[in-house]
């Protein structure tokens, strides 16, 4: 008879018996971090049902649960090592140090993007994978800063260590930066 999943909320009761709903729910960085340490649940290959308990997709991976637990309890404090103000953004755009991606739709782009990035296509995204240096210094943009934080974990989690995430997004952009851009 199998066990059912407890209906916890509590992160202090993490367990193997969790369902992926539960997980993601009260650990939201929990997919992005699974990702980018273990290629677990970024794309079809990789991915898990909401209903997939911990030690399932643990199973299925290889991966030792209680390593797996330890994982995601310690990705919070994570997730604030892969965002990046947008001053710092700013400044280091300005310098020339890094590459801007706009992860956002091209209509999206077209209401306002930030001067010097560029618009990631499937052409980009390509481009990225085969013939970009992973020692590139990335900062990925969107609308509200959690699109980003998946396309910077998901360029972290194929090797591209030194990818971060603009919190806040082009929103933030504007309020903090540059305010002549238009909201929406």
């Amino acid at each position: 008879m199998e066990q059912k999943a407890p209906l916890s909320t509590d992160p202090a009761g993490l367990s193997g018996a969790w369902t992926m709903e539960q997980v993601t729910t009260v650990f939201p960085s929990a997919q992005r971090a699974l990702f980018q340490k273990y290629h677990v649940g970024g794309c079809s290959s990789c991915g898990f049902q909401p209903t997939d308990t911990l030690t399932t997709v643990a199973f299925n991976h290889g991966l030792d649960v209680n390593e797996v637990i330890d994982h995601i309890r310690k990705s919070q404090d994570m997730e604030k090592d892969i965002e990046i103000t947008p001053q710092e953004t700013a400044e280091l755009l300005r310098q020339g140090r890094i590459k801007l991606l706009d992860v956002r739709s091209p209509e999206e782009y077209e209401i306002a993007h930030v001067a010097g990035s560029v618009l990631v296509d499937q052409a980009l995204a390509q481009e990225i994978m085969q013939t970009w240096s992973r020692d590139t210094p990335i900062v990925t943009i969107c609308h509200h800063g959690m699109r980003s934080l998946d396309a910077a974990a998901y360029l972290r989690g194929h090797g591209f260590l030194n990818t971060k995430s603009m919190r806040g997004g082009i929103d933030a952009w504007v309020e903090q930066i540059d305010s002549s851009l238009p909201r929406y």
